[in-house]
């Protein structure tokens, strides 16, 4: 009876063990969470708000962003610098380099003509996801013709591939081909095959490249 009692009388304690060591994990759990979260937060707030003394100085503009940059000097004829910026989709955008003849001579760009070959570009109305109507231009096909005071320049497409559009602003603002080249100021939107591209490429300059050439740097 007395060793019942005894029994009886500890079996609190020993149930009382378990529970403590529960709370404890419990707790730890909780901190671990709590930890877990906090270094979450602190990757999120890196995300959203990174380290400003790692940010260039002026922001990329979108060419930079979305393009990569390629050039095309002297095509065809000294000072016929052209650009042309590839797009992951594989459209490449074609205009004239800030180094262009045309640029140099006196009162700059006073017309764009479309009106080249046997056909008027700005005609053109490619339409629906296969483009058709689209025109497929050799690398040296005209594209347009540049005129200033003094001379005219033919812009080619630099690139082989069918021609998507043409930016006819340029009719009547052709000064848009200076103060927004990047921009505004493009002359034509191409779309070459995978392997016309990787032709054309080869023979294109990049960007670093272009600039030691021109001493731009």
């Amino acid at each position: 009876m007395s060793d019942t009692m005894v029994d009886q009388t500890h079996k609190p304690e020993e149930t009382a063990v378990p529970n403590n060591l529960q709370q404890h994990h419990k707790q730890d759990e909780e901190q671990s969470v709590r930890e877990n979260a906090d270094c979450e937060d602190e990757e999120l707030h890196k995300l959203l708000v990174p380290d400003i003394t790692l940010l260039p100085l002026t922001p990329p503009s979108s060419v930079e962003s979305n393009f990569a940059s390629y050039f095309a000097p002297d095509f065809m004829k000294s000072g016929n610098d052209q650009y042309v910026y590839r797009h992951a989709n594989g459209l490449c955008v074609v205009g004239l380099a800030s180094t262009h003849s045309a640029f140099k001579d006196n009162g700059g760009v006073s017309a764009v003509d479309f009106n080249v070959g046997k056909s008027d570009r700005s005609g053109m109305k490619v339409t629906g996801k296969r483009k058709k109507n689209a025109q497929h231009f050799e690398s040296n096909t005209a594209l347009c013709k540049v005129c200033t005071n003094n001379d005219s320049y033919i812009v080619r497409c630099c690139v082989k591939g069918s021609l998507l559009e043409v930016n006819e602003r340029l009719i009547k603002q052709p000064e848009l081909l200076k103060s927004s080249a990047d921009r505004e100021g493009y002359i034509a939107i191409i779309i070459p095959k995978p392997a016309d591209w990787l032709k054309a490429k080869a023979s294109l300059l990049s960007l670093e490249d272009f600039k030691k050439l021109r001493a731009l740097c």
